[in-house]
């Protein structure tokens, strides 16, 4: 670690502490990913095996992995520094990000998604604090595809409550048949969130988070969800039957094809989910010009003349 000085701590975790550091070599910023080895919970192994994967990631929305320092007791992943989290930066703007900004940051996070995706690497955790903005306003995909156990946890060993709000009805309701869909609802929540300034499906425990998801979208039937009606977990809730309610009008200053594209990706059935891909061409998209679908990877969409980041006016 003597490449690198630790200088504040940026946040603990169940096995991992994040320092803000920096580069003896370069004089760069970089936060330190400490991940402790004496747990056996957290599986440090896989941390390894992920980290290979992630050091093959080269794309300009997904933060950049420099370096990895192993020792002993550690192993420390060595990430760019970015400034903010999208949590930290909607809380900045008193939670009303402007119309232009939420477009830009949806755009960058399909854009990053869609690269790993064609990977067959998911992401599994998407919420606000995973998503990283530096000061020209690019996003960043971050604690990518750590999470590798089979079932994703309620909670940690340590307790810790791992939020359910950008969680997957088909994930609540136990399943561990994981394709790139997981990810997309995520996508719908985080949208969601940055137009309206709340979170969509703010529950706090499965049942409830299933309770929200149902009064807004409608309760699933046979003919809306195949195969609901035989989910044990679903039966065995009980819910009411909810008729759902128009997303569009809990969103009005998005339009006409925000509300479209929103609906997308929150189907209740996974397959049916709009890929990262295909969002992308969305006619939502189209204000942003032709160009951004040409980009290399490794290039900001920032690089296309006259698109830039509008903090303030709707």
């Amino acid at each position: 670690m003597e490449t690198y000085t630790k200088l504040d701590k940026l946040g603990e975790g169940t096995y991992a502490t994040v320092f803000k550091g920096k580069s003896r070599l370069t004089d760069n910023l970089v936060a330190l990913k400490e991940i402790r080895l004496e747990h056996e919970e957290g599986a440090p192994c896989t941390a390894i095996r992920e980290v290979s994967l992630l050091k093959d990631l080269k794309h300009n929305n997904i933060v950049t992995l420099h370096d990895i320092v192993h020792t002993e007791k550690s192993l420390t992943l060595v990430f760019e520094y970015l400034e903010k989290d999208l949590k930290q930066y909607m809380d900045d703007c008193g939670n009303f990000l402007s119309l232009n900004a939420v477009k830009c940051f949806l755009f960058q996070l399909l854009r990053g998604l869609a690269y790993c995706h064609q990977r067959r690497i998911l992401h599994r955790d998407l919420k606000p604090q995973n998503l990283l903005i530096n000061d020209k306003g690019e996003l960043k995909l971050a604690d990518f595809g750590l999470a590798r156990a089979k079932s994703v946890p309620i909670k940690t060993f340590s307790n810790e409550v791992v939020t359910l709000w950008y969680r997957p009805p088909d994930v609540l309701l136990g399943s561990t048949d994981y394709s790139t869909s997981i990810d997309m609802w995520g996508v719908g929540c985080i949208f969601y969130e940055m137009a309206s300034g709340y979170p969509l499906f703010p529950g706090s425990t499965v049942e409830d988070e299933l309770h929200l998801i149902f009064r807004t979208l409608g309760t699933p039937t046979e003919a809306s969800w195949h195969g609901i009606e035989s989910n044990t977990d679903f039966l065995g809730y009980k819910f009411p039957r909810y008729g759902g309610e128009p997303l569009g009008s809990k969103v009005p200053r998005l339009g006409g094809d925000g509300p479209r594209l929103l609906l997308q990706f929150l189907k209740f059935e996974p397959k049916t989910r709009i890929s990262a891909a295909e969002a992308m061409k969305h006619p939502y998209f189209d204000s942003l010009g032709p160009n951004i679908h040409k980009l290399p990877d490794t290039a900001s969409i920032f690089t296309i003349p006259g698109l830039q980041l509008n903090r303030t006016s709707s």
